[in-house]
């Protein structure tokens, strides 16, 4: 409570806040998913390839992630409340906006640019502002708020099939943003939390003039102190962190197209509209259950210990599965394929920032995951791309799903063998530092041995100490 300056409610009207936070989260996750059932409409409209194609949901996807740092000086300056209520105005304004679109350049800004840097917006100061009316309660509050990533994904992927029969994807989009509007209404619920302490007329005054005197420089301050946490370079030092970052990278490089092709892919193989997109609400809904599940797991006393290998684990399973999608003919092995995608997405998600926080602990962990993020926007925006790159020059989606397969088991086997090398690294350098007291006693040891065996062979130490051991035998003749 001393550093937060008062007792958080633990419910009360932080739930609303929670109800608030799963809307603006929800739609910040979904929306770069769901909007891959237009990108068929709008790739023949447009005469787009599907490289080309898939940068819109590559940038949207990064740029959300890039505005981290930027949403977090932000929501200290201004709060929760008018940040989430400016992200949900660009949201649903670049939506509309991209709905009169002539060229992919176009897409590419708003959907893209704006929109992901209203959904950055949206996303961070969610999270912040669950920190401040929850303590006790915050996993459960927290848990309720990153549900609505899977739930608005079940439930945009039919609705945005069934605006795009009707409206086509002009008017879908522009449906789309309407209703992204409501994030507007999601951050007017986030009203600041009050001190109920009630200060004297001097203690406020004083408070207006520290105010007026320092105002510059506690901005500058801060400023500097956003930048040394987001940009510690120190943590290039970190042996663990870089296995991490390596294997990270890889994961975060195949996991999105998948994602943004399934749809049209299912298409490809026969598979009517609909069909195709209650795949993606499929694999929302297990990964709503998977996620808390796999936390448990990785909670137990098994593994725990060992939760860098469930997460290799968990990157394995998930590539193996885009590695088998080719192989699938018919829709009821989709369907499974689309359980499994579920299941593997949902656990290495669950797991991912865990483990960062296992390696850096929970002083580092704040600056670490600044860094990852920042990082990842790379692989991030390069993924969907090059895997729609495939498509164009092969003309078949299975080089798609067999790319981003070997890309995040080759990840998984590289964080399995790494960790294991550092483990037994960290093992050996622990085991040297134990050694050093011994030695150090042991020279110290040594050095009072050679300084008295030198004494002794100096005459005039030697006359010293047959002084001492003379005034010692008179000594004891003399005490009785």
């Amino acid at each position: 409570f001393p550093l937060l300056g008062y007792k958080p409610l633990d419910g009360g009207w932080g739930w609303m806040v929670v109800f608030g936070a799963h809307i603006s989260i929800g739609f910040a996750y979904s929306t770069p998913k769901a909007l891959s059932i237009f990108f068929k409409e709008i790739q023949e409209d447009l005469g787009a390839s599907y490289s080309e194609i898939a940068w819109i949901s590559s940038i949207m996807l990064a740029a959300m992630y890039a505005g981290g740092p930027v949403s977090s000086v932000l929501v200290n300056r201004f709060g929760s409340r008018p940040i989430v209520i400016l992200g949900g105005l660009m949201c649903g304004l670049s939506m509309v906006t991209a709905s009169f679109g002539s060229s992919i350049i176009y897409l590419y800004f708003f959907i893209g640019v704006i929109g992901g840097c209203g959904l950055s917006l949206n996303l961070n100061a969610s999270l912040t502002i669950i920190s401040k009316y929850f303590l006790a309660k915050r996993p459960l509050a927290n848990g309720l708020a990153m549900a609505g990533s899977p739930v608005f994904l079940c439930c945009l992927a039919p609705l945005n099939q069934y605006l795009l029969d009707k409206f086509g994807w002009r008017g879908s989009l522009f449906v789309l943003g309407g209703l992204m509007l409501n994030c507007c209404v999601a951050g007017a619920l986030m009203r600041p939390v009050l001190s109920h302490r009630k200060p004297s007329s001097s203690v406020l005054q004083n408070k207006v003039e520290d105010q007026t005197i320092k105002c510059h420089t506690k901005l500058k301050a801060s400023c500097m102190e956003n930048a040394k946490m987001f940009l510690d370079v120190s943590f290039f030092k970190d042996r663990g962190f870089i296995i991490y970052l390596i294997g990270n990278m890889m994961f975060i490089f195949g996991a999105y197209a998948p994602i943004v092709f399934l749809s049209a892919y299912a298409i490809n193989q026969g598979v009517e509209e609909y069909s195709a997109a209650y795949l993606l609400s499929i694999t929302g809904f297990v990964d709503m259950f998977v996620r808390p599940g796999t936390g448990l797991v990785a909670n137990s006393k098994w593994i725990r210990p060992r939760i860098q290998y469930f997460f290799s684990f968990a990157m394995i399973f998930n590539g193996a599965c885009h590695l088998l999608c080719p192989l699938i003919r018919s829709y009821p092995f989709l369907v499974v394929y689309a359980v499994f995608f579920g299941i593997g997405f949902g656990m290495v998600f669950a797991l991912i920032f865990e483990c960062l926080m296992d390696l850096m602990g929970n002083r580092r962990f704040p600056s670490a995951v600044g860094l990852v993020t920042i990082i990842e926007c790379f692989p991030m925006l390069l993924g969907p791309p090059t895997a729609g790159l495939l498509v164009d020059v092969f003309g078949d989606y299975k080089y798609l799903f067999f790319m981003c397969g070997s890309v995040i088991v080759t990840g998984g086997l590289f964080l399995f063998i790494m960790n294991i090398y550092n483990y037994h690294m960290l093992a050996k350098e622990n085991r040297a530092k134990s050694r050093e007291p011994s030695q150090n006693n042991l020279e110290t040891e040594d050095r009072v041995s050679v300084g008295e065996a030198e004494m002794k062979q100096t005459p005039g130490a030697a006359m010293e100490l047959t002084d001492l051991e003379a005034k010692e035998k008179n000594g004891a003749k003399q005490d009785p």
